[in-house]
């Protein structure tokens, strides 16, 4: 369901409603409740609103989502709000509903029902720290007073929501998204008055910058992998993919002639527009959005603005009373060099190579995927046929081994090889059941070590196309590693999670287990 019509079967909005959309400084927002609280978004940022999908639930993965369900051919995470709020659960019935938000990506939110849709004035709106109550003020852009017959309505900020509960998701934050958590001291509008300058703030080796909010296209966090660019110039970093293109990313830190910190979970990449062009500018971290007065705001100094890099530094904005002052670095001058514009070649360079490499893998690679199938619980799971060494029955018995790692279930004799056997179930975070004569043993050989999985059931060998094959949003760092990808078959409803075999036991796990092994044969060894 649209939030169109929602407007017009739900909220039963009128034609006198309507017209309010014209008049310029106010805003829609989408009201909805859970619990015993009425709650806000922005109109802007939902794309939909949608009866609770079927989902697939996700080992490993925060507590607080549902799982993950298919709208349209794209993986949608669900969330409950109850579960984020510490609510007592509550089963689904015909008012639940979905909010889909834009925070940077889609996602889902599961609300008790959705109210209406209202048109908010600017002398509506208050501050969050007004108030006190169940939700923390720190997840909350606003206070709406008096409007759509109640006298308090609380405007959430989803994107701070998302960032303290699915830190791993990697949701960039788009503009519009930045500027709204800026929204309680903006007092609700989203035009800058002529007189003021939006500004995102930023903080390199202790000092704090700025930029404009238009030069901002997003902020996003530092990716796994950077891509070195050969014969590029010391402050750049290299090479960074972004929504399917290549980035360059540069160091601010490297640019100004700081001291070098290596980038960390709090390093953030501020991606800025230039023209038809981005480039990732790295900062230690984020501060915030600024609204500040031009009469806060002086010019640089003309003997230092031909300094060197101050020459970046277009603008002093003095907060404070001046205690506190922020440098404004103009984007133009800070990419008008000729190294800038070689990495953004060499980007080019790179994403052309990528796109003949994968081009020529495309005729070389067969479509499909072959995979192993297999269920715990009502979820569905594959692993690639070659690392499937053997699949066997469960035995009566397995031989315990004294002393083992809590983990191992036993050891069986499989052929005259010794194999460990350990339970997948509580390797994914699934409570453990009792035997059944559907489940069976998969054998990977892992690291050199044969290994025996128990499953629930094993159902088939999928031939699944490439096309079909996506990354799993990363909800956690243990599930981004062993669920990486994830089959989206549309046409069949079926989501299967495509787990890797490798990852399954580690380091001190995976050595424990060849250790146990190795008793067990000295132990038959001794007895014959």
């Amino acid at each position: 369901m649209s939030t169109d019509t929602l407007a017009r079967e739900d909220a039963s909005v009128s034609e006198d409603d309507s017209l309010k959309e014209i008049v310029s400084d106010t805003r829609q927002f989408v009201t909805f409740q859970t619990g015993n609280e009425v709650f806000a978004v922005d109109m802007g940022l939902v794309q939909e609103i949608i009866r609770v999908p079927e989902v697939v639930r996700v080992p490993l993965a925060p507590p607080t989502l549902e799982g993950l369900a298919n709208l349209r051919g794209k993986v949608l995470p669900i969330i409950s709000l109850r579960r984020l709020f510490n609510l007592e659960r509550q089963e689904n019935d015909d008012g639940t509903r979905v909010v889909v938000v834009d925070v940077g990506q889609a996602c889902g939110f599961v609300v008790d029902r959705v109210s209406n849709v209202v048109g908010v004035e600017p002398g509506q709106i208050e501050a969050a720290s007004s108030i006190n109550g169940t939700v923390d003020a720190a997840l909350l852009s606003g206070i709406i007073k008096d409007v759509g017959g109640h006298a308090m309505i609380m405007v959430l900020d989803f994107l701070k929501l998302i960032e303290r509960e699915y830190s791993n998701l990697g949701v960039g934050s788009k503009k519009n998204a930045v500027a709204d958590r800026d929204f309680a001291l903006s007092g609700g509008q989203n035009e800058v008055a002529g007189d003021e300058l939006q500004l995102v703030s930023f903080h390199v080796a202790g000092q704090e910058y700025a930029v404009t909010i238009d030069d901002v296209q997003e902020i996003v966090q530092v990716p796994d992998t950077i891509i070195h660019v050969p014969g590029a110039k010391a402050h750049v970093l290299g090479v960074m993919t972004q929504r399917s293109r290549l980035l360059p990313l540069v160091s601010l830190r490297r640019m100004f002639g700081l001291a070098e910190q290596a980038l960390d979970e709090k390093s953030r990449i501020v991606v800025l527009v230039l023209g038809s062009e981005s480039v990732g500018l790295a900062v230690d971290g984020v501060n915030e959005v600024l609204r500040v007065a031009k009469s806060d705001v002086n010019a640089m100094p003309a003997l230092l603005e031909r300094e060197g890099n101050l020459a970046d530094i277009s603008e002093i904005c003095r907060l404070g009373d001046g205690k506190r002052l922020v440098s404004i670095i103009s984007v133009r001058n800070l990419f008008n060099r000729s190294e800038i514009e070689e990495a953004l070649g060499a980007a080019k360079g790179l994403e052309r190579d990528e796109e003949a490499q994968t081009a020529e893998q495309e005729e070389t690679m067969d479509e499909d995927e072959q995979v192993v199938v297999f269920r715990l619980d009502k979820e569905e799971f594959g692993v690639p046929i070659g690392s499937v060494e053997e699949i066997v029955r469960v035995p009566d018995e397995l031989t315990r081994v004294p002393k083992a790692a809590a983990n191992l279930e036993g050891v069986i004799n499989l052929r005259g090889t010794v194999l460990p056997v350990l339970d997948l179930r509580p390797r994914l975070g699934m409570e453990r059941v009792p035997r059944t004569d559907r489940q069976r043993i998969m054998v990977f050989m892992i690291s050199g070590l044969r290994t025996g999985f128990i499953v629930d059931q094993v159902l088939e060998v999928l031939m699944i196309p490439k096309a079909a094959i996506e990354k799993s949003p990363q909800l956690s760092s243990e599930q981004g590693k062993l669920l990486s990808r994830m089959a989206n078959l549309e046409k069949q409803k079926r989501i299967v999670q495509l787990l890797d075999p490798a990852h399954l036991v580690e380091g001190l796990e995976l050595a424990q287990l060849a250790a146990a092994a190795t008793e067990e044969v000295r132990d038959q060894a001794a007895d014959s």
